[in-house]
């Protein structure tokens, strides 16, 4: 799917009242479209969580409005925004969220599960998406039996084995180190181009941008900058050759692999 998968338009999120009101979004206006990567950072407390949350329709703005895949959210009941979620939103989250009694498999079948897709079918599919992110001799292995950076593949797995419009992933960098941080952004980066879904990485680490197209800076609830995969206007940004770092990351996956899908 290619085009703006969401659409969010003037969104303002406050919470409390009196002296304890606080904003924590003002006036946010994005699209996040098919086969792009967008890069979200700022500081702790920017809020970039708040962003990520309402535009996985988890939670509802104060005013302004959320379109995915077309469809608003605005007033919608919270079990038309579960159904929306199960369609079209993959969530990936800093501390994975595996059940620790089940199995790679069993772990990723969960998100077949709550759409009613039981069965053969749906455990033949789970096993080929652990595979393509490079975990095919995992697959019965227990959360505490893999490395954080495999425990974080997992979770990727279960974020797309619904084939959703996109994925969400809330700092899913910050508990790993350089090489499965980097291993996993391109995971990421390569579910958005060749799987043409929009792919939304929060985060507040720069060496990350060598994945991105594009990157939205977010500062006191604002966005305040935007910046494009070929654009030069902040010194501060690390260019990096992006298929060079692929390249490292590829070494850690076996051929099959969503990223040897990728190769041409």
């Amino acid at each position: 799917m290619t085009g703006p998968i969401i659409d969010a338009r003037s969104v303002n999120k406050i919470y409390g009242s009196g002296p304890a009101r606080v904003q924590a979004l003002k006036d946010v206006s994005l699209t996040l479209d098919g086969g792009k990567l967008t890069v979200l950072m700022g500081p702790s407390g920017s809020g970039k969580t708040t962003l990520l949350s309402i535009l996985g329709c988890m939670l509802a703005p104060t005013s302004g409005n959320v379109e995915v895949c077309g469809v608003s959210t605005n007033g919608a009941r919270p079990e038309e925004l579960a159904r929306i979620r199960r369609q079209h939103i993959g969530f990936v989250f800093q501390s994975y969220h595996l059940f620790p009694t089940l199995t790679v498999t069993e772990n990723v079948l969960l998100a077949l599960d709550v759409r009613g897709d039981h069965g053969p079918k749906g455990i033949a599919k789970a096993k080929e998406v652990v595979a393509s992110v490079g975990l095919a001799s995992k697959m019965g292995s227990f959360p505490r039996e893999l490395s954080g950076g495999e425990q974080q593949r997992v979770a990727i797995a279960r974020a797309i084995v619904a084939e959703p419009s996109a994925i969400l992933a809330d700092e899913p960098t910050a508990s790993l180190d350089a090489t499965n941080g980097q291993a996993t952004m391109a995971i990421l980066s390569a579910i958005a181009r060749e799987r043409e879904r929009a792919v939304l990485v929060v985060t507040h680490d720069p060496r990350l941008f060598g994945f991105a197209d594009r990157i939205l800076y977010i500062e006191d609830g604002s966005l305040t900058r935007e910046e494009t995969a070929d654009s030069k206007a902040d010194p501060m940004r690390t260019v990096v050759d992006r298929d060079r770092m692929e390249n490292v990351a590829r070494t850690k996956f076996p051929a099959g692999s969503i990223l040897d899908q990728g190769r041409s």
